[in-house]
This record gives structure tokens, sequence and C-alpha cells, in this order.
């Protein structure tokens, strides 16, 4: 049965027009050269046939490379053209890795709507007298996955220009809009760096991803560093030697060593050389949301001319509090695309918790354990069998999460005939084009021909999405590889994604016509 984590720590709780419709095609004796050789079958038998040598070529093919038939699970399904629907140990309950962010966006676009924004509230208590704001300043966030700093200044910018100068109260952080009981489970990171933006979690208080992008450049004066945001409690120790110019060097050239003070601030000690003209950076995540939030804010505040005298607190924002200003979100169709472009793990996670805050029951005090329960029934309406699954948290970063490729490509089916499969197709990273298919599958003549979610964990590869064969067949396939050491499983389910677009597994197959015609054609 399906499982959900609900406490922290423990275990198992229209068409795009990129795809063209095609209803006629060549028929292929499939086998993993990389010269295509072509064949037409005549029969329904060479038509199996070529099923069982595509699936037969890709397990001799996974298990040279990963020594372990059961280590490779995939599904291949054809959506508007020929083609014989191809499972390997598809039943098997796999670790997906990031791929789990299709399901999460997927239900956003269908349960939220893709219209759906969040806003972030700043209200007052006080009364504004002159240049002063005599009051506490509330800030009730809404949620946002994506509140940057561009959007903050912009805001907070509008008191300076209502003539306030000056804010005589205390800072007061609402984050009220999440019920979180118990903490996230944890994730057990094999890296060496916890502070890595990929690991923040997420807050009611999340405001630019928590992140702070570290930069130091050399020049003939020596090395400069300073950070995005400037904040009071965070100091840089440089370190950095400036050498005679020459090649700019990795980041890995450089070691950023943390070190946290009792007081609450922290210093970054950053040491290595850099040639003049050379900069390096690092985005790292090291203050607790709520206090990096709040001196987020503060900064922003005396950057554009607004002195705050009081402490930074949080608290609930009193009901006879009145509206000063506010920030609206892009729509989701826009954080569904940064989410699965970058697979961006805080958006996510954030993403999950708002499912389960706009449709909790009464009785739900845990915003993520809501949020899966919404997400297994809206999968259950749709039929898709959800025995085994285990969402855990919404991104796929989890040692817990369990998904069958069959399980993953019937999605896809729905997702394909969904109002929305425009917008989840476009948040997709192209082959061999951006975001984390960018450098995947170059050279290879498929540039642009699908749209692939990837996914990657210590022992874990994943792919899923849709991608087009030189006939002009849509096929959605889910692949992944759970093995020990899985580092060539890219390679295995790129082998995947070639094969489907060079030799699909076609054969003898009846072809439905477009909607509204009679006939039928025999492939």
């Amino acid at each position: 049965m399906r499982r959900v984590n609900t406490a922290a720590g423990n275990g198992p709780v229209s068409r795009p027009s990129f795809f063209r419709r095609s209803t006629l095609a060549v028929c292929t004796a499939l086998t993993l050269a990389v010269s295509p050789v072509l064949k037409a079958d005549t029969n329904e038998s060479s038509g199996l046939s070529a099923g069982k040598i595509w699936s037969s070529k890709v397990r001799d093919y996974a298990q040279k490379s990963l020594r372990d038939e059961k280590a490779l699970s995939v599904a291949a399904i054809p959506l508007n053209g020929p083609g014989i629907e191809q499972f390997i140990n598809a039943d098997a309950l796999m670790s997906p890795g990031s791929i789990m962010k299709l399901v999460t966006t997927f239900a956003a676009l269908e349960i939220l709507g893709p219209t759906h924004s969040w806003d972030t509230d700043f209200l007052t208590d006080g009364d504004m007298i002159g240049d002063t704001l005599k009051g506490n300043l509330y800030v009730r966030f809404g949620g946002d996955p994506k509140l940057s700093i561009e959007r903050l200044w912009s805001t907070l910018r509008e008191l300076r220009s209502m003539g306030i100068t000056r804010i005589d109260g205390d800072l007061v952080l609402d984050g009220q809009y999440f019920r979180v009981d118990g903490g996230f489970p944890t994730f057990e990171d094999n890296g060496d760096n916890p502070h890595a933006p990929f690991l923040v979690e997420p807050s009611a208080y999340l405001a630019n991803l928590n992140l702070l992008h570290f930069q130091v450049r050399a020049d003939e004066r020596g090395t400069q560093a300073w950070s995005t945001p400037a904040l009071d409690e965070v100091i840089i120790d440089n370190r950095v030697i400036a050498t005679e110019e020459g090649r700019c060097p990795s980041r890995r050239s450089f070691e950023w060593q943390p070190i946290f003070h009792e007081d609450n601030r922290v210093t970054i000690r950053v040491t290595g050389e850099l040639p003049q003209g050379c900069r390096t950076t690092r985005y790292l995540s090291l203050l607790p949301h709520e206090q990096y939030s709040a001196s987020l804010i503060r900064s922003i505040l005396e950057e554009v001319g607004v002195v705050m005298t009081g402490e930074n607190l949080t608290g609930e924002t009193p009901e006879t509090a009145r509206l000063v200003m506010k920030t609206t979100s892009p729509d989701l169709v826009s954080m569904v695309r940064d989410i699965n472009k970058w697979s961006n793990n805080a958006m996510a996670r954030q993403l999950l918790l708002t499912i389960g805050a706009e449709n909790r029951l009464e009785d739900e005090t845990d915003d993520r354990v809501a949020g899966i329960r919404v997400i297994y029934e809206w999968m259950e309406r749709k039929g898709i069998d959800t025995e085994g699954m285990v969402i855990d948290n919404g991104a796929g970063l989890t040692r817990h999460g369990r998904i069958t490729a069959r399980q993953g490509v019937q999605l896809l089916q729905h997702a394909w005939d969904s109002p929305f499969s425009m917008d989840l197709l476009a948040s997709m990273p192209i082959i061999a084009m951006d975001g984390t298919m960018a450098r995947r599958l170059r050279n290879s003549g498929m540039d642009g021909s699908g749209r692939v979610k990837t996914g990657y964990l210590q022992n874990v590869r994943s792919i899923a999405g849709f991608t087009r064969d030189e006939h002009n067949t849509t096929w959605a396939v889910v692949g992944m590889v759970n093995n020990d050491p899985a580092w060539n499983g890219q390679a295995v389910l790129d082998r995947v994604l070639y094969s489907l677009h060079y030799r699909p597994p076609t054969g003898t197959a009846f072809s439905k016509a477009d909607s509204g015609s009679s006939n039928r054609a025999i492939q």
C-alpha cells in the first residue's frame, strides 16, 4: 500500500507544436547501432518480434553496463503514432530521484490551477505621522516559492515613495500560512556541504530561497569579497590571495568554511588563490529562515532609506492591522518551469505544502501530509495505480520515495491529454539544449527532439518525459536506474532515449485516425 512519512526523520510514509501528429511511419526492426537499417514488417508476429528485439537489446546493454538485470526499469508508450509499448522491470518500486517533481508539478497545475499565485502582505497596526510610521510592520507570508530579493526591494521601496523614512516599531514575521507538525523527514546527504542550495528546506518564511551569493574578485588592488544580500549577521573573512594574471581556476579550488557564533552571527572564511581579472562565486544557506528573512527585509529598508528602530519578532498579524503594500508572485506556470528546468528542490517542496495548505481538512495539522493525501486522491480519480508509491516530500530529495515506471508512464499519458499539457511540457528540459538536459545527447542528432525531466541521487539516475522518434511519433517514457554504483546509469538511460528515437519498436499495429474519422490504417 502507499505510504506517507508523518514525522521528521521517519521512513516511508491540444499538443505542443514541436510534437507533430503522425499517422504513417516506416516500420523498423530495431538494433541499437548508430546507422539506421529500415525494414518493413508485413505481419503481426514481426511487430511483436520488433518489440522483443528492442527490449532485449536494452536489457543486454544495461546488463553489461550495470551488471544487474534488476537495476534498470523502463516503460515507454507511443502516444500519437505506431509503436509497441515497452516494459522492462516496469512494476518494480524504484527510487525515482527528481523525476518525482513531475508528479508534484502536474498535480499542482490541475489542483491549484495554472493561474494560482502567492501574496506576501505588509501591514501595520500603527499610524503614519509625517515621515514616520509609528507602529509595527507585519509581514504576512503566503508560502511564495520564489519571493525574490528584487521583488522585495521593489515592494519595500514603496514605503520611501510614500514619504516614510522611519519605522518606530518591531518587524514581525507572520508564518501562519503553513502548518507543519514535527518538521520534515531528514535527508541523509552523501556530500560534504550541509549548506548547499539544494538542501534548503521549505518554510512559510522562505525568501530569496534563503541563499547568500558570495563573490570574490581579484585585481591590482588584491581581492575583494562581498555577498548578496549583504546581511549584518554574516561576516566574510577573505583570505584569498591575488596572483598574476592567468587562467581562472574552478570553484573547487576554493574552500568556504562557515564559523557559527553564539550571538547568531556567522563568519564565512574563504581561502585560495585567484589570478587578477578572475572571480569565484558560491551560493550557501547559512541562517535559519526567520533570521534570514528578517535580516533581508531590514537590509533592504536600510538600502532604500528607511530606518527601523524595533526588534525582529515572529507572531500572528492582528485582525485590526491595515494593509500597506503587497507583492504577488508570478503565476504557477512560471513556478513550474523554474522547478522542472533546473530541478529546484526548495520550490517543489514549497509547492507540495501549498497544495496541502489550500486543501487541508479540519483535523489535519501537517500540510506536507495533507498535500500528499490530495495528490494520491487526484491520481486515483484518474485511475492511476498508487500501490506502493511513496511521495515523501514532492521533490524526490529522499531515500524513501518510490514509484514504478508503469505508474510514472500512466501519469505522463494523463499529462499528455490534460488541458495544461503545454504548460507542463514547456517546463521540462529540452534534450541537448537547456536545463538539466543541456549537456546530454549532444552531437547525437537529437537536439530538441524531446522534453525530459532528469533525476540524480547517490545510486539513482532517472528520466521521465516525452520524446519524438524519427517518424514523428511521440513516446511517453520513464526510466530509472537503482544501482551501486549508478554513475553509468546516465549512459544507459541516454541509450534508451537514443534507441527510441532511431530504432523505435514499431511493427504491425493498428493506428487510430484523428478524432471524428472512422478511417483506420494498418502500419
